[in-house]
């Protein structure tokens, strides 16, 4: 049996999960939503590395996980070098902002960038950004740190999650009227794809990484994958509160379970 865990401050993560399973059918999921702790954008990036590496020891222990893929773009960014460094053997994969295809599919050479504040303070942000400046040098980039909307997507308050996708995109725009791609750097944003594109306007491109991600996962496995496309849904906090997401936004319909902390 192949298992593989994905992690992410809450809900978010579900938006890579869906890629995943339509991606690894067979394969059996072990998805953590950190819920208890939700969002980590606003958090320490030493807390949000703590925090992964305490729930990839556990994935590995009570989970026995075949590989681990950390669907949380701050996650990724504070933590996922530390995480590769304490577990060589278990194959991790990470999601990042899609710099590189924004890059090669923009007209105006105007690129924007929604993302928590936590993954653009980060080195690791910082490192892509700066390679794709030397291979993409005429591409501009615009950031924005969406203060509030993981919060807003991961509580499901409709009202603020349009609130906040009007105020981010609008200041965006504002900032580069000419953006005609727009990066988005969380994965809680894409359950909110079309309250961005309808800020954003029709002439706006959005991009985000879950199937990259799944692809990359499909490759990093060893051996052709085995299971029953088993998922288990573990949360540290509102259990319910994942399973609605998840029936919400993949159909799901079996439940989720809270752990509390990584019992």
């Amino acid at each position: 049996m192949t298992t593989v865990g994905v992690f992410d401050s809450g809900v978010g993560g579900l938006s890579v999960l869906r890629a995943l399973r339509e991606a690894l059918p067979q394969v059996d999921f072990v998805y953590f939503a950190d819920n208890a702790f939700a969002p980590y954008g606003e958090r320490p990036a030493e807390w949000v590395t703590e925090r992964s590496a305490a729930i990839t020891r556990w994935l590995l222990e009570r989970h026995h996980i075949d590989a681990l893929v950390v669907a949380c773009n701050t996650a990724t960014a504070a933590g996922i070098d530390s995480l590769r460094q304490a577990h060589p053997a278990l194959p991790i994969v990470g999601v990042e902002p899609a710099l590189k295809p924004a890059a090669a599919l923009t007209q105006t050479r105007q690129v924007g960038v929604l993302a928590t504040r936590g993954t653009l303070a980060s080195e690791r942000y910082a490192r892509l950004r700066e390679r794709l400046r030397q291979s993409h040098p005429a591409v501009q980039w615009h950031e924005r740190a969406a203060v509030g909307l993981a919060a807003a997507i991961e509580t499901g308050d409709t009202a603020a999650t349009q609130r906040l996708t009007q105020e981010h995109v609008s200041a965006l725009l504002a900032q580069a009227p000419a953006l005609d791609t727009l990066v988005l750097g969380c994965t809680h944003y894409p359950f909110a794809a079309a309250a961005i594109a309808q800020a954003a306007g029709t002439g706006v491109r959005l991009i985000d990484t879950a199937d990259a991600v799944a692809r990359r996962t499909r490759d990093v496995l060893d051996a052709t994958p085995t299971g029953q496309g088993k998922v288990t849904l573990l949360a540290s906090g509102d259990a319910q509160a994942l399973a609605t997401a998840a029936q919400r936004w993949l159909g799901w319909t079996e439940g989720a379970e809270q752990v509390g902390n990584l019992r």
